[in-house]
Formats: C-alpha cells, structure tokens, sequence
C-alpha cells in the first residue's frame, strides 16, 4: 500500500491539554479507512486538525501531517488553502446547516469550482461538472435543481450535494466527518453505497468518521478505534472482528454483534 496520508498529531487548548495524544493516522492510495470512537473521543477534532481547520479555535496541533511527502503543519495559510476542497475535501455531518441558507444550489456549486478553478474556461464548464456529478450522486441531473435553496431539499438531498460538491475537483482524499448520523437508514444505506463507488470509479482515498462500528465495517478495509483522545486499535476490519485486542474494541463488537439482524447485514456487505 502506497501511504497517501501519514499523521501523528497531538491538539491541545489552553484549558483542555491532550484532546488528542499522539494520534497516528495512517490512509493509502485509494483506501477507505474507518476512524470510530464514541461522543467526545475526539473523532471530529482528527478530521479537523487533519485540514488545519482548528486554529481559528486556539488549538495548538503538534506533530506531522504528510500528505503526498508534504507536510502540512509547516504550509502557510495561503498554500493550505488550495490543498483544501482541491487535494482534501471534508464533508459534514450536518448537510442542511452546511449549506448556506440564502444561496441557491447553483451558486454554491459555482462558488466551490472557481475557488480552484479560474479564466474564462472556468465559468463556462462547472455547470455540466456540476449536473454530471448529480447524476452520479443520483439527484435530479437539470438546471433547474440548481435554482433551488437548501430549505428545498430533503437531508438527504442535502448530503449528496456536499457529497458532489465535496468531490468537484476530484480530490485524493475525502474526508467524511459523520456523514450519515443525520439520515434514516435507507438513505444511509444509498450514502453508504455511493461513497463506495466513488472510491472504485475515482480511486478516491477516504477517512470516514463514525460512531457506526457497522456503517465502518461494511464500507471499509480497515479501522482505527480512538478512545479518549487516543488510538486503542487499528487493523483490517475482519481481523479486528475476529480478534479484536482490546477490552474497548471488545465492548464495541459485542454491542453490535449482540443485534442479529445488524450481524447479518454486516456479513452480508463484507
């Protein structure tokens, strides 16, 4: 496996120290890594720091973040700009408030294709990359989608615009922060599905983020489990269901295996 994204990182606030401990994240070209962790683990603090999204909050990130042989950490804020939505894309767990409410669609996708895009050529292609990831997306592939405002939009409509708009540039990696913690279970399903067909169709790398063990495991190859600001357990999925290491990542199996049904469509993804 050829690393893509290689980080130890460890985040502190003036008054919270050791949010997280000397976190090593470990994602490879074109892989889909789980990072799963309860409420406060510090899961969103990772996906966050990763983009450099928390110094406007006072934290103070030491460490390594490389990406692509580059380290992140030691970028300017200029140059950190265009490596975000062009090289890494974030998606949010909460799709309607990440939209801006008094912005049409269209607007919004305009926007995120000239912030890495430019000239004349610029203005007249990201309409069609707009409606072509649309239909990729499985949402309503015409202009008049793009007139319409987020409160037109169902969550889960709302969640695959950030998913096209998240990919425009194709990135080579995608970050989804709980990305399916807002949508009923056949929506999460079909998320689930097309992150799974990005990643195959684009050889897109992607970090997802979840207190899903099984949403995780159905979508990727491997899992890192972070409790209290620190990794208890990485490995490949079906090693860390077989034989998982530690008390913790036990617990966390055990609550998910005990409901059959979630076992079964568990099996039934792999």
């Amino acid at each position: 496996m050829t690393s893509l994204l290689h980080a130890r990182l460890s985040v502190d606030y003036p008054n919270k120290p050791g949010v997280l401990r000397d976190v090593e994240i470990e994602v490879g070209e074109g892989e889909i890594l789980g990072l799963v962790g309860e409420s406060g683990s510090g899961k969103s603090t990772i996906a966050l720091a990763l983009l450099r999204l928390l110094e406007h909050k006072g934290a103070s990130i030491t460490g390594e973040i490389l990406f692509a042989g580059r380290d992140l950490l030691r970028l300017r804020s200029s140059e950190m700009r265009q490596i975000r939505g062009r090289d890494i894309a974030l998606v949010l767990q909460s799709p309607l408030a990440s939209l801006n409410p008094a912005l049409r669609i269209g607007t919004q996708m305009a926007e995120a294709w000239r912030a890495h895009q430019s000239g004349p050529e610029a203005k007249r292609v990201w309409k069609d990359r707009a409606l072509e990831l649309f239909e990729r997306v499985s949402l309503t592939a015409e202009e008049s989608f793009l007139e319409r405002y987020p409160r037109q939009l169902s969550v889960g409509q709302a969640q695959r615009v950030l998913i096209a708009m998240a990919v425009l540039h194709r990135p080579r990696l995608l970050i989804a922060d709980e990305p399916t913690s807002a949508l009923d279970a056949i929506t999460q399903r079909e998320i689930l599905d097309l992150f799974r067909s990005l990643n195959r169709e684009l050889n897109m790398a992607m970090l997802f983020v979840s207190h899903d063990l099984l949403a995780v495991a159905s979508l990727c190859s491997r899992i890192a489990i972070l409790q209290r600001g620190q990794i208890v357990e990485s490995g490949a999925t079906e090693q860390m269901f077989r034989d998982p290491r530690t008390a913790d990542t036990r617990a966390l199996l055990e609550a998910v295996l005990r409901n059959s049904s979630a076992a079964a469509e568990f099996a039934a993804n792999r």
